[in-house]
């Protein structure tokens, strides 16, 4: 552990210094109003140890990580009946893109980009009140991160809502395509609150753990999907997880992780650790800039590529 916290301590102190942070996402205008200078980072090992840096314990607005979470909730309910509804390969198109889903006649390219994660969430819609399906997902983040204080930051949902034009139209066209079962703006409610939960580095990495672990949270003696699922999402996540810029995560990094615009990344080194990282600088994928520079610098060093020998 004293080689990872010195690995740690060292990109910190790097990035510190960076001369390009990138861009806060300031069209959904309360995350423009984060201190872009802000970053922290958090390994979680699958024995148990916790190895920390920066500014690990403030918490900001996870966005599209919360996607992975209500994909594992979405594969809980209906199984592998969701891939008639979403697909499984790589968008190369920005998470937003609004020609491919017409193009592709309402099925979203994979359950990461927005409309992808707006039919997520009416699966999880189904049979519930938005108000009960929001429940639910925040439960399932709170019992994988075994932290009853996590929350919903309702001023970034709000934010989200009132300025959510684009997501309104994947939604509207959804629907058209017959691919979207409630209102759209039922459904939206679900998808803006699920991407405005606020989590720590530390808390995130404790929620990723179960992927890191075959479906397992080892400290909890709790399987919380099954081996093979856990290894499908961790696919999905390398090669859909930082949409138009998934290809070259995995070339740099080598490992499954999913962005958010809120400047976070959620990464895996399934066997090995969950890694959750915040910067909120984004580059122009809408990825954390200095987020996937410490990845790269942190994988090299600690030989975490799934791809290495």
């Amino acid at each position: 552990m004293s080689e990872l916290k010195a690995a740690l301590d060292q990109i910190v102190a790097e990035m510190a210094n960076a001369p390009e942070r990138g861009e806060v996402a300031s069209y959904i205008p309360e995350l423009g109003k984060v201190d872009p200078a802000k970053f922290g980072i958090a390994v979680i090992m699958n024995d148990g140890g916790v190895a920390t840096a920066g500014d690990a314990d403030e918490p900001f607005s996870i966005q599209s990580i919360s996607k992975v979470f209500t994909l594992a909730l979405a594969l809980g309910r209906v199984g592998d009946t969701l891939w008639k509804r979403v697909g499984r390969e790589p968008s190369g198109t920005p998470f937003n893109s609004i020609v491919q889903l017409e193009r592709e006649e309402g099925i979203p390219r994979n359950p990461f980009i927005n409309a992808g994660a707006i039919v997520v969430s009416d699966v999880l819609l189904a049979g519930h009140q938005p108000r009960e399906a929001i429940g639910e997902i925040l439960s399932f983040v709170r019992s994988v991160a075994d932290d009853e204080t996590i929350v919903i930051d309702r001023d970034v949902a709000s934010s989200e809502r009132a300025t959510g034009y684009r997501n309104f139209a994947l939604a509207n066209y959804l629907k058209g395509f017959g691919n979207l079962n409630h209102a759209p703006e039922l459904t939206l409610g679900v998808y803006f609150h699920h991407c405005a939960i606020a989590m720590s580095c530390k808390q995130l990495a404790n929620a990723g753990r179960f992927l890191a672990n075959s479906g397992r949270i080892p400290s909890l003696n709790h399987t919380v999907i099954s081996g093979e699922r856990a290894r499908r999402i961790n696919a999905l996540m390398l090669t859909c997880g930082h949409y138009d810029g998934s290809g070259e995560f995995a070339f740099r990094v080598g490992i499954p992780g999913k962005s958010g615009v809120g400047g976070g990344i959620l990464a895996i080194v399934p066997g090995v650790a969950s890694i959750a990282v915040w910067s909120p600088g984004l580059n122009d994928r809408g990825n954390s800039m200095l987020g996937s520079i410490a990845l790269e610098q942190l994988a090299k060093r600690m030989n975490w590529s799934i791809f290495s020998s």
